[in-house]
């Protein structure tokens, strides 16, 4: 089977198509992020929130890695199904296993052997360092099988098959769900029992995807063959993944001062706060990754084959669906902060903290969803340099300065607002490269030759 409609059927459908599987099934992986913090919130304690946010970044780090082999792997399936170049596909599969073991590996075994010293840099205190550690001892035992169940879900839906992909992560959602009660409560494993929960879940996930993939009357599928290490298809997945790859190293180091600064100028629970507002702005940016995730295929494949109106429609309708998407965050955060954050804690003084921060945190979001379209859809056609500017802009350029200038003048609220600001200039920056790209786009008619390619897959 060959998803030949995403170079013919009409652009509107086909987004509903593919965004709709991949929202749902991002809005389940926040939920599944979600569900711990809810479950540890009110079965542990708010200390526990607190060293569960200490561990953000050290997930980031591991996320990065993912990423960098799934997401740039995903993006050329998509542009060599566009090329008809199917064998080239498969090897291309081969190679994303390939590269997530031996990446996951690495990683594990540095973060299992510095563990306190680098939760302790993140922001966690003697307080709180006991949950961190047992949360993520556990997690960094599973990333091998994260970075597989994460990888080959992108493949899975870059390859025409965003149904299933959805119904997997569903699938570890619902385990997630179901066993996260069961080892925090009748096991009475506190934090770990969560981390053990997130792993089965992952494990069963993975399986189902493998299953998929060993479906050989789809184009794209497991086989011997595609098992052998290639350096030029590692060099390209991994180049088009920088970008994201970047911007969640960015995060983890931003995640890091945001911490240090919080533990400063709010203490311990200021950092649980950030890690409830940060799962609840997650919430609704995981409409706009979804619609991201929905895009990805249709403009990686037209532009591989060469329909260049088809590629500007689809960017120009993802960026409305986000920024209507994310004005929905922002009217939450303004109505019914209290209400949100109340999911997560029952204590007082935290909720007041947390409602706080979500508030002032979701300022700018609408213009952050017009921001991550434009970052997204330079990646999706293999412009990697601006895809990584744009990704490192809001993330790292502009919030870092932010958040050293803000809070001595501000106190704890100069944190939160040093997140809407970077947004805001970071919007502005977008706005301005995007512009002449497009007009540049309106001059290129349909199936010209003379286009420079940014990836060159002969």
């Amino acid at each position: 089977m060959i998803p030949v409609e995403l170079g013919t059927e009409k652009i509107g459908k086909l987004l509903k198509q593919y965004a709709t599987p991949a929202i749902i099934a991002m809005l389940a992986t926040s939920l599944y992020n979600m569900v711990d913090s809810i479950f540890i919130g009110q079965g542990v304690g708010p200390l526990a929130i607190s060293g569960l946010a200490v561990t953000f970044p050290l997930m980031n780090i591991a996320i990065a890695f993912g990423t960098l082999v799934g997401v740039g792997a995903a993006t050329l399936i998509s542009i060599l199904l566009g090329q008809k170049d199917y064998k080239m596909a498969n090897r291309v599969l081969g190679n994303v296993v390939i590269l997530n073991v031996v990446i996951s590996v690495v990683v594990t075994a540095l973060a299992l052997i510095f563990m306190d010293p680098i939760l302790y840099f993140f922001g966690a205190s003697e307080n709180t360092i006991s949950y961190a550690r047992e949360y993520m001892v556990v997690i960094m035992w599973g990333n091998i099988i994260s970075h597989l169940y994460h990888g080959l879900n992108g493949v899975v839906r870059s390859s025409g098959r965003p149904r299933l992909a959805m119904l997997a992560t569903i699938l570890a959602v619902v385990l997630n769900t179901i066993l996260d009660p069961i080892f925090i409560f009748v096991f009475n494993m506190g934090i770990r029992g969560a981390a053990i929960a997130t792993v089965l879940a992952q494990v069963v996930a993975l399986v189902w995807i493998t299953r998929i993939l060993m479906d050989k009357n789809h184009v794209l599928h497991f086989s011997r063959e595609v098992f052998k290490f290639d350096f030029k298809i590692a060099w390209r997945s991994l180049s088009i993944g920088m970008s994201p790859f970047l911007m969640n190293i960015a995060s983890c180091f931003v995640v890091i001062l945001i911490n240090n600064q919080l533990k400063r100028y709010g203490g311990d629970l200021a950092i649980g706060a950030y890690g409830i507002s940060n799962r609840l702005c997650f919430l609704f940016f995981t409409l706009t990754m979804g619609l991201n995730q929905g895009m990805q295929p249709i403009a990686g494949y037209n532009y591989g084959a060469r329909n260049y109106q088809r590629v500007k429609a689809v960017l120009r309708l993802t960026i409305i669906c986000s920024v209507t998407a994310l004005t929905m965050g922002f009217i939450t955060g303004m109505a019914i902060p209290r209400l949100a954050v109340s999911l997560f804690t029952m204590d007082a003084e935290l909720q007041a903290i947390a409602s706080r921060a979500f508030r002032l945190t979701v300022i700018m979001f609408p213009l952050v969803g017009f921001q991550a379209v434009v970052t997204n859809f330079y990646q999706c056609i293999g412009y990697v340099s601006k895809a990584i500017f744009l990704s490192l802009t809001r993330q790292l350029l502009f919030l870092i300065p932010f958040l050293l200038a803000f809070p001595p003048l501000l106190g704890l609220d100069g944190v939160w607002l040093s997140l809407p600001a970077s947004d805001l200039v970071s919007f502005l920056v977008t706005l301005f490269m995007i512009i002449p790209f497009m007009r540049k786009f309106d001059r290129i008619p349909d199936g010209a030759q003379d286009v420079p390619e940014p990836i060159n897959n002969k």
